[in-house]
């Protein structure tokens, strides 16, 4: 079915309440675990229907935020869902005291059970008008990012369709551009830092309504953390330090010679790769996605029959059109054994990165979609991550025809890039920690902790004042998943991690093994915990030490030996 076809109809919440109740009820009372098998997939098709209609009301909210029908649906999902989750804790609960755990771990594996002990330490009845709050304060930040018109050049613009002049070869254009988006943020910074401290507050409260010391623990146990800690963390940012950061440095100092440029350089000169202009793709959004549709047939048969399924029903919206939310993402639409793709094209590497990206996910949802329960579908969210950058890198063999002539640029631009993000990444988890270890720091603290951690992640980046909002150590602000996602910018550092081990089998033409590692890796689903999803298709734990050390030497080698004759 295409997309647009898919009905949405808002669903009694009382209704739903009952069926879930009464579901817990029959669990309960099972006699056998036939019967308990039967009402556990009861259950789960309930779960998928629930999260089918309010996953649609959000991406047809996303696409237009200025639909005051869709608007209307994501405020009643943010106020039913947590109302929702008391009914779930109560499920989750006779699951785990169902006498039947043994044949449910042997037919269904014992990981619903681990994950589901920790969902209970997620939730209590009392939280609940909190969490609404905290939906409706996201819901807010999101729209007000939407609701940007920037005005530059006699034109108004939105914040995705800015980034092409933000990375424009004209150094003073460029600048230029930096300067109207930061002054717009700038602008709204009232509201940004009214938001946020709500935000961290109201999450402070929920920590230490269910017991915990702030809302750090509570933060892990909702992004799923069941197979690394906090130390685990912070001995990875360690590494990041010791062993990224350098080689990031080393290719920013390359680029201040090849731009002409003193080190360190402002925000807008570490926005320009190349003298000449950045990779741009070769063609029309159109096109992308047909060159998409080559790749993807040529990899496998699996990709090819996945990403037809993706253009023939509509399930990807990527142009960048007004009122649409910024960003991209993909997610699943459980009754209808689909995933979406949601983007913002602007003519930048960006928008090749999306039907890579982002179809990562979309094609590891595909290839488990039907798997029970619902929550195997997806594994955790850094390994979801791992899913899509490193499709970004499976790529590779066919850059050309996304690229043309800039494919040399593109290919560097590339494995540069996601050596220079991993530190930022790892930047915005640090500054988090430390936001909600010390919930009561005033917005001007806040900002005053990312400017310090700048100087450490990113020595690169020039804090003179000169570009509002960026180089005044504001940034983070523009930084969604800090509102919206809280603890989850680490998953992109850990498996960005990972993606090189796929990129360093690649480059040293071993593409048939990356593929098939990636096939043993995907087809697990959620079915295992992050850091056995790894050992079981032979990669190693981004929480190895010499796993950031060796990917940052291939790397580093890799850079250095690269032909970038005649590009400027």
């Amino acid at each position: 079915m295409k997309f647009a076809e898919m009905v949405y109809e808002r669903p009694e919440l009382a209704e739903l309440k009952t069926q879930l109740s009464g579901l817990t009820a029959q669990l309960t009372e099972a006699g056998s675990y036939e019967t308990a098998r039967e009402i556990f997939i009861l259950e789960d098709r309930l779960e998928r229907h629930i999260e089918t209609l309010s996953t649609l009301a959000n991406i047809r909210h996303s696409i237009d935020t200025r639909e005051a029908y869709y608007d209307e649906e994501v405020k009643f999902w943010n106020a039913a869902l947590p109302e929702l989750q008391a009914c779930k804790e109560k499920w989750t609960q006779a699951l785990l005291q169902t006498p039947y755990r043994e044949e449910f771990s042997g037919e269904y594996g014992d990981l619903m059970f681990r994950n589901g002990e920790m969902e209970l330490k997620t939730f209590s009845p009392q939280i609940i008008p909190l969490l609404q709050r905290e939906n409706d304060l996201t819901q807010e930040y999101e729209k007000l990012l939407a609701s940007a018109r920037i005005p530059f050049e006699g034109g108004e613009y939105t914040i995705s369709q800015m980034t092409p002049f933000k990375n424009d070869p004209e150094d003073e254009r460029r600048c230029r551009a930096w300067k109207a988006e930061g002054q717009w943020y700038k602008e709204q910074q009232a509201s940004l830092d009214g938001l946020y401290d709500e935000l961290v507050h109201i999450r402070d409260q929920m920590g230490k309504k269910l017991g915990y010391a702030d809302f750090t623990q509570l933060g892990y146990y909702r992004m799923g953390r069941n197979c690394y800690t906090k130390e685990d963390v912070e001995k990875f940012r360690t590494a990041v330090q010791k062993y990224v950061v350098p080689v990031a440095d080393s290719t920013y100092r390359v680029q201040a010679k090849r731009l002409g440029k003193a080190y360190p350089m402002s925000f807008a000169d570490n926005a320009l790769s190349f003298r000449s202009g950045n990779p741009r793709p070769c063609g029309s959004a159109d096109e992308i996605l047909k060159q998409a549709g080559r790749f993807y047939h040529e990899l496998s048969p699996e990709t090819d029959a996945f990403f037809g399924r993706m253009r023939t029903d509509g399930l990807l919206d990527v142009l960048s059109t007004e009122g649409k939310e910024g960003g991209g993402y993909c997610t699943g639409i459980p009754d209808y054994s689909v995933p979406f793709i949601f983007a913002n094209f602007n003519g930048t590497q960006g928008d090749v990165e999306v039907v890579t990206h982002e179809a990562g996910h979309a094609f590891a949802y595909y290839m488990n979609r039907d798997r029970i329960p619902m929550s195997y579908c997806w594994p955790s969210s850094e390994a979801c991550e791992v899913h899509s950058m490193s499709m970004e890198f499976m790529s590779w063999p066919w850059a050309e025809g996304f690229f043309g002539k800039d494919t040399r640029k593109f290919l560097y631009s590339h494995l540069a890039g996601a050596l220079q993000f991993i530190p930022y990444g790892t930047m915005v988890d640090h500054f988090q920690h430390i936001v909600y270890e010390k919930p009561d720091m005033t917005p001007k603290e806040r900002h005053g902790v990312w400017k310090e951690l700048l100087g450490i992640y990113m020595p690169w980046m020039r804090l003179d004042g000169e570009i509002p909002f960026y180089s005044e150590g504001e940034g983070w602000q523009r930084q969604h998943h800090i509102y919206s996602y809280p603890f989850y910018y680490i998953d992109y550092c850990l498996a960005q991690t990972v993606s090189l081990e796929f990129w360093a089998m690649i480059s040293q033409g071993k593409e048939k093994e990356a593929w098939e590692r990636y096939m043993a890796y995907t087809k697990q689903g959620g079915s295992r915990v992050f850091t056995e999803l790894l050992a079981n298709a032979g990669l190693q734990s981004p929480f190895e030490e010499a796993c950031l050390r060796g990917v940052c030497q291939e790397a580093k080698k890799w850079l250095d030996s690269f032909d970038l004759t005649g590009i400027v």
